[in-house]
């Protein structure tokens, strides 16, 4: 027979379960909800999805570097975490946009991470099930917004994909203009210029920081690209900092946190971007 006290004491239990199950899954999507699709060779391919109530776009953010973020439970990325599309996400949904931030494959994890597949079209088609999921799930615009590394991504995949896989616009933020031809890894040597840019016929905006001193990244390149895409809309900035002075050309300077990656800027940046997707100007 159970008594009052007892079932008093189940029914807090039940509670006190509850909560728990709810706090964990509350924890387990700190960042975003981990969404993973079947990509080329039966590779998995997770993304990190984030929305604010009524989101008016999505915005698909391929990070530079190696392009592994190692996404944990949470949709957090563990790697990567300096990145400029990583620490500014947060920027996106407090303005209405969903953000999307793709992992690499699992068959691309290693020291070079991506490396040379990021002009592949295997790469591309991979990027494109990925836009075509998340249209298919909201019923938004999709946009590619890519850094770096993840700009040679971003361009590859614009130039490919169609139909419901292809993006609405694309952003790339300090593209990789430079490469180095007969280095020790023969895809250090890719650019945004290795891949087709005249078939871009989508609104396309490409920032730059004057003090970037990547030695991939020369800023006064990045206005170039506009000259081989054939973009709907089309918009070339360079962002200028008072504070921070030009530096030595280097390899060092590709961190995230940098003017490569737009440091102590990033609402400004942020806000550009999103002015140009809703349809205006930088």
């Amino acid at each position: 027979m159970t008594t009052p006290a007892l079932r008093a004491l189940v029914v807090f239990g039940s509670i006190c379960v509850g909560f728990a199950a709810a706090q964990g899954a509350a924890q387990d999507k700190r960042c975003g909800e981990v969404v993973t699709l079947t990509g080329h060779n039966n590779a998995k391919l997770p993304y990190s999805y984030s929305a604010p109530e009524n989101a008016k776009a999505v915005l698909i953010l391929l990070p530079g570097g190696p392009g592994f973020a190692d996404l944990g439970a949470d949709g957090c990325a563990r790697k990567l975490t300096g990145n400029s599309l990583v620490r500014t996400r947060e920027l996106f949904h407090a303005q209405g946009f969903a953000t999307a931030l793709a992992d690499a494959p699992t068959n691309y994890r290693g020291e070079d991470g991506l490396g040379g597949f990021r002009i592949s079209p295997l790469h591309a088609d991979d990027i494109g099930k990925i836009i075509a999921e998340i249209r298919r799930r909201t019923k938004l615009p999709v946009w590619l917004v890519g850094t770096s590394r993840g700009s040679i991504s971003a361009v590859n995949a614009a130039s490919r994909l169609q139909g419901e896989q292809a993006p609405d616009g694309l952003v790339i933020t300090s593209p990789v203009t430079a490469g180095r031809v007969g280095g020790r890894k023969e895809w250090v040597a890719q650019t945004v210029f290795s891949v087709n840019l005249a078939a871009i016929k989508i609104p396309v905006l490409v920032v730059a920081h004057a003090s970037d001193t990547c030695i991939r990244t020369p800023p006064a390149l990045a206005p170039t690209i506009l000259a081989r895409t054939n973009g709907a809309r089309e918009q070339a900035v360079t962002v200028k900092s008072g504070t921070i002075q030009r530096g030595a050309v280097s390899v060092d300077a590709c961190e995230g946190k940098s003017p490569h990656g737009f440091i102590g800027q990033e609402q400004e940046v942020t806000d550009g971007i999103v002015r140009f997707i809703n349809g205006g100007s930088y």
